[in-house]
């Protein structure tokens, strides 16, 4: 792990997305975090030790999700298929399909493997997953002001984690989309899918892709947009190690027969590309609803309470 100072940052963006606004000043404490996002081999580990299943690996509850076809309701996560040439980039069904029997065993369904891929972030983990693996681990989940603070290295309202431009001198220094998305990934950067932990410098604070590769949860709940200033003190102060709304708050409206409550995830992945989705950034913010696993989600732990003296390599 690796000691992230405690201090006042500048959380969100004004010039993106309007869900990463308005730009405000926040407080976070001190803290460890992972150097990396959690492993397919760190991830066995804890299976292997604990005889964990996923919530990929279970049969979903039909009183969840009324209408959906039994086949929607067998094990499976969604999987990322690229398209055969340019389609409609409004409708996400358009590259991500249901997949029964996809894990994070098997992260791109039946027939694939994480074989090879040890040192790869996991992915197809819900929120549940990796709130437990962290709990096994003597961890926890960041929230996401402790995650953005973390991601920025220090560099105070930068773009991005290493600076204010995407391919400096024409070098990639993160792991994600060329070309037009979703349907022809020119893979500059030298990979398609995910890469192996570490493939990139680390940022300021000595923590590898927090850019690209994969999302990665948050214990915050969604809300379309920051509260800027402490709830306490409205009036006098940037808010101290905040953290987001309710999760009745955090369901999604335009699904409301759908009563799943949504995380933050940050920091973008593989598939965030200039001509679709610019969230390969420390400020940039999505919604994930908490029992759903992707092929380009997964996480990294952080550890609280802990005297800096013991810091940088505690594991």
């Amino acid at each position: 792990m690796r000691r992230i100072p405690g201090g006042e940052f500048l959380m969100g963006s004004d010039r993106h997305y309007p869900e990463e606004r308005p730009a405000h000043r926040a407080r976070v404490d001190g803290f460890l975090a992972d150097a990396t996002a959690v492993t397919n081999a760190a991830f066995a580990a804890f299976v292997a030790a604990t005889g964990y299943v996923t919530v990929a690996e279970r049969p979903l509850d039909p009183a969840l999700y009324p209408g959906a076809h039994p086949e929607a309701l067998r094990p499976g996560s969604l999987v990322f298929r690229m398209t055969d040439g340019p389609v409609d980039t409004r409708d996400y069904r358009n590259w991500w399909t249901w997949t029964p029997g996809a894990s994070w065993r098997h992260p791109e369904g039946p027939g694939s493997t994480v074989i090879g891929r040890k040192d790869h972030p996991v992915v197809q983990v819900a929120f549940e997953d990796a709130e437990a693996y962290a709990a096994w681990a003597g961890k926890a989940l960041p929230t996401e002001a402790e995650w953005e603070l973390a991601a920025r290295g220090g560099l105070d309202g930068a773009e991005f984690a290493w600076g204010d431009e995407l391919t400096p001198g024409g070098v990639h220094l993160a792991n994600t989309w060329q070309g037009p998305f979703p349907w022809r990934d020119f893979t500059a950067d030298g990979f398609a899918g995910t890469c192996p932990v570490r493939s990139y410098p680390p940022n300021g604070h000595g923590l590898f892709e927090v850019c690209g590769n994969v999302w990665e949860w948050t214990t915050d709940w969604w809300v379309g947009g920051h509260v800027p200033t402490d709830l306490v003190k409205p009036d006098c102060c940037s808010p101290a190690d905040p953290r987001g709304p309710t999760a009745e708050a955090s369901f999604d409206p335009a699904q409301p027969a759908i009563r799943i409550p949504r995380k933050v995830v940050k920091g973008g992945s593989f598939l965030c590309a200039p001509s679709y989705c610019r969230r390969y950034r420390p400020a940039a913010r999505h919604a994930q609803m908490v029992d759903t696993g992707m092929s380009h989600i997964g996480f990294r732990c952080v550890r609280r309470g802990i005297p800096i003296s013991q810091g940088d390599q505690s594991k």
